[in-house]
């Protein structure tokens, strides 16, 4: 009996060992992962380059010191992130909850400063933004609050894609201090923000005086094919977490601001032990100078368009979603059964939402490997949709 607390309903499948975008199990079956561990593992398994900065800072023997002195690592990795982001100052902690809790403290400490005893942010139905009790609160998921009430209050919600609801709170509520948005969410199924939308929102920021605050813990990271979902809409806006794939596996996070939010924490306000540690620092710096250096962002936008072509030929799907290598495929009916059939024909996927199957590979992978990634859901999917259409059928 494992002693490890039972919060997961995991698959009977432990990986061992992994190359490139391949997985092996303890039977020493093969998968193809185009999952990435949940959008972390940027590089794959093993990539040289990221192996051997590892390692190299491993050999220092130093993985940890502590925010009472200097990182020379994380002022590397937090000049890496500001160039990337266009933002200007960098807290780094260890998870995408822990960027998005920051990301609240940063947006009601704003609204305190402004004179505002009881600031409200603006987040979207169907969002997910974290565990914690406030990010939990801010997250769009009876499932997820369920038995943690009280809820944190300050939270408004609205639907996604639907600026008139926001101004509708503009009007009415003088409270509000930021808008707090996944430009495409993650677990809510891949429902994207129309671009059109987002410039809407950054326009009633701009109006307000609100913070922008862009979660793209999740679709950041150059997988949509930018470094970030707000650059396809062409704008800054003053705050980002980021988490996931930032540093390839090692687990970190950083919450990013500038513009309005820029200067709002000063010393004291907040702080993480091992936020900003060497290893994951070396971790941050050897994933983006390697997305750099390999164009693994326009291979995200190209081996995802191989992958939605070849999806998108599958008769009877309700919608195909996405960009870059961030996809997802709904099925209109609860399809988690298609997990474990997908890992009998060697292929690692997820479904979210209960009917959306969600495709996050790891961004070195090549053309070649997102066509097998169709070649082996595809079947699957269809033999789904014919069965879901006899038992219709059958039922009626």
């Amino acid at each position: 009996m494992s002693h490890v607390m039972n919060t997961y309903a995991r698959q009977p499948v432990a990986f061992v060992r992994g190359e490139g975008v391949w997985l092996w199990d303890e039977a020493g079956k093969k998968y193809l992962d185009a999952l990435a561990g949940i959008a972390v593992n940027t590089l794959g398994y093993g990539h040289p380059r990221f192996k051997k900065a590892i390692l190299d800072r491993i050999n220092s023997g130093i993985i940890h010191t502590s925010n009472l002195w200097r990182i020379p690592d994380q002022e590397a990795a937090a000049d890496r992130i500001a160039e990337i982001t266009g933002l200007d100052e960098v807290f780094f902690c260890n998870s995408g909850l822990e960027a998005n809790e920051a990301a609240i403290k940063v947006a009601r400490k704003y609204g305190h400063d402004r004179g505002i005893a009881e600031p409200a942010i603006i987040v979207m139905e169907k969002a997910f933004h974290g565990r914690s009790l406030a990010t939990l609160s801010a997250t769009g998921s009876r499932k997820v609050q369920a038995g943690f009430e009280p809820l944190v209050s300050g939270f408004v919600r609205v639907p996604l894609n639907d600026l008139e609801a926001v101004r509708q709170v503009a009007e009415h509520n003088k409270n509000v201090v930021a808008v707090f948005i996944e430009p495409i969410q993650g677990e809510g199924g891949i429902n994207v923000s129309r671009l059109e939308y987002l410039r809407g929102l950054k326009e009633i920021c701009e109006r307000k005086e609100w913070l922008f605050m862009s979660d793209e813990v999740q679709c950041g990271l150059g997988r949509t094919g930018k470094w970030f979902v707000y650059q396809h809409a062409g704008f800054l806006p003053d705050v980002v977490p980021l988490a996931k794939g930032l540093a390839s596996g090692i687990p970190v996070g950083a919450c990013v601001v500038g513009g309005r939010a820029r200067g709002v924490f000063k010393p004291g306000n907040h702080g993480s032990t091992f936020g900003g540690n060497p290893l994951a620092m070396t971790g941050v710096v050897a994933t983006i100078d390697t997305i750099k250096e390999e164009g693994l962002l326009a291979n995200a936008s190209r081996v995802g368009d191989v992958i939605r072509a070849g999806l998108s030929q599958i008769q009877g799907i309700s919608e195909l979603r996405g960009m870059g290598l961030m996809i997802g495929m709904e099925l209109g009916q609860p399809c988690g059964e298609l997990v474990r059939q997908a890992l009998d024909a060697g292929l690692v996927i997820n479904v979210t939402a209960d009917n959306v199957v969600r495709l996050l590979p790891p961004l070195v992978m090549t053309e070649a490997e997102g066509r097998m990634v169709v070649e082996r859901l595809a079947p699957l999917v269809r033999a789904f949709l014919a069965r879901s259409t006899e038992q219709t059928a059958a039922a009626r």
